[in-house]
C-alpha cells in the first residue's frame, strides 16, 4: 500500500504523510515484546509507512536498537530514519523503570546541546540504529518545558553557540539531510529561528483539534521560512482518543474539568459530522497544510491498524469543514 509523500522544507528529504513513533517501541508505560516490536513495525512497513522516528530517550537507547534490529534488512533508500541529539547515554546501572519506560537499556543520560555533546550523541545513535546516516536530526527537548528558565537558557546557549554548527557540517557532509527541533513547546523553536532557519520541528501537542498554540506566531513564520512540521502527540496524550472519560490525560497529567469540557464540545461537533473524535483528531493532523507527516505512536498492532483505518476514511462536506477550520 502506497502512502503519500511529502517533501520536508526546502531539503531533498520526502517522507510518507503517515510515520511509526518509536517512544513506545521503548517501552514508554509499559513492556513491549520484541516480537511485538516486529509485528508493529512489519505492519507499518505493510500499510506503506516509510518513515520512522526514534530518540536515544525512548528506553535509553532501546527504540533505536529495536528500530535498527527491524530495518538492518531493508534496504537503507527505501525508508527515512528520524532521531533526535541533546541527551547523551553512557553505559550505566540497570534500572527496573527510567523517565516513564519500563526495563530501559543501562545507560546513563546527560542533556549536552554543544557540538560535541551532538557528535557524541549522533555517532552512537547510528550505531544502534544500524546506519551511517540518518536522513532527519531533531534537537530534542531544548527549552523551559524541559529544562527550566536557568538550564533552558544555558542549553540554548550551547546549542546556538555551536550545536547547530555540529549539525549543519553533519548535513554538508551528508550525513543527515535535514535539521529540526523536537519539542512540546513553541517559543523555543520562535526563539531558534529566530537565529538560523529550521528544515523541519516535530512539534507534540501544539497542533491538535484541541490545542492550537502552533497558531499563534509558529505558523507564520514556519511559512515564511519553509519549515516543514512532523505533527506527535494528536491525541494530547490520549484525552482526543478516549474521550471526556474520568481519568482521561492532556499534556502529560490527568485532564482538568475545563479540559473535559473542551473535549465534550469537540466530540459532540465531531459525532455531528460523522465521525468519532479519535477520527476527528487525525484527520486534523493529516490534512494540516504544515504538516509533511503525523508520528502514530504506538506498540500494538490493533492500535495502529486503528490510526490506519482512521486516516483512510472518506468525509462528508461538513466533516472535512469541521476538520480543515
Amino acid at each position: 500500500m502506497a502512502q503519500k509523500m511529502n517533501r520536508v522544507g526546502k531539503t531533498d528529504v520526502s517522507v510518507t504523510a503517515l510515520s511509526l513513533g518509536g517512544a513506545s517501541l521503548g517501552n514508554l508505560g509499559q513492556l513491549v515484546s520484541d516480537a511485538d516490536v516486529t509485528a508493529v513495525m512489519q505492519h507499518a512497513w505493510a500499510s506503506g509507512i516509510r518513515y520512522f522516528d526514534t530518540a536515544p530517550h525512548y528506553g535509553r537507547g532501546l527504540s533505536e536498537q529495536r528500530m535498527g534490529a527491524f530495518l538492518k534488512d531493508k534496504p537503507r533508500d527505501d525508508y527515512v530514519l528520524s532521531t533526535k541529539v541533546g541527551r547523551v547515554l553512557s553505559p550505566g546501572a540497570q534500572l527496573a523503570e527510567a523517565d516513564g519506560f519500563i526495563q530501559p537499556l543501562p545507560n546513563a543520560v546527560r542533556y549536552d546541546y554543544s557540538a560535541d555533546g551532538i557528535l557524541e550523541s549522533f555517532e552512537s545513535s547510528c550505531e544502534r540504529l544500524g546506519t551511517s546516516k540518518v536522513e532527519i536530526i531533531f534537537v530534542h527537548d531544548i527549552g523551559d518545558y524541559t529544562h527550566g528558565l536557568t538550564e533552558g537558557a544555558r542549553h540554548l546557549e550551547a546549542l546556538l553557540g555551536s550545536g547547530m554548527g555540529a549539525l549543519q557540517d553533519l548535513k554538508q557532509a551528508g550525513r543527515i539531510g535535514a535539521i529540526g527541533l523536537g519539542v512540546n513547546e513553541c517559543q523555543v523553536c520562535i526563539d531558534v529561528m529566530k537565529h538560523t532557519a529550521l528544515d523541519v520541528i516535530l512539534l507534540a501537542g501544539r497542533l491538535t483539534l484541541l490545542d492550537r498554540e502552533a497558531e499563534s506566531g509558529l505558523l507564520d513564520l514556519c511559512a515564511q521560512q519553509c519549515t516543514s512540521l512532523v505533527l506527535g502527540g494528536i491525541f494530547n496524550s490520549g484525552v482526543l482518543a478516549t474521550g471526556p472519560k474520568p481519568g482521561a490525560w492532556f499534556d502529560y497529567a490527568p485532564a482538568s474539568p475545563e479540559i473535559l469540557e473542551q473535549v465534550t464540545t469537540l466530540q459532540d461537533r465531531a459525532k455531528a459530522v460523522g465521525l468519532t473524535l479519535a477520527e476527528a483528531s487525525l484527520q486534523f493532523a493529516l490534512r494540516h497544510p504544515a504538516a509533511c507527516s503525523v508520528l502514530l505512536g504506538t506498540g500494538k498492532v490493533s492500535s495502529l491498524q486503528r490510526n490506519l483505518d482512521a486516516a483512510a476514511i472518506a468525509l462528508s462536506e461538513a466533516a472535512l469543514e469541521f476538520v480543515t477550520t
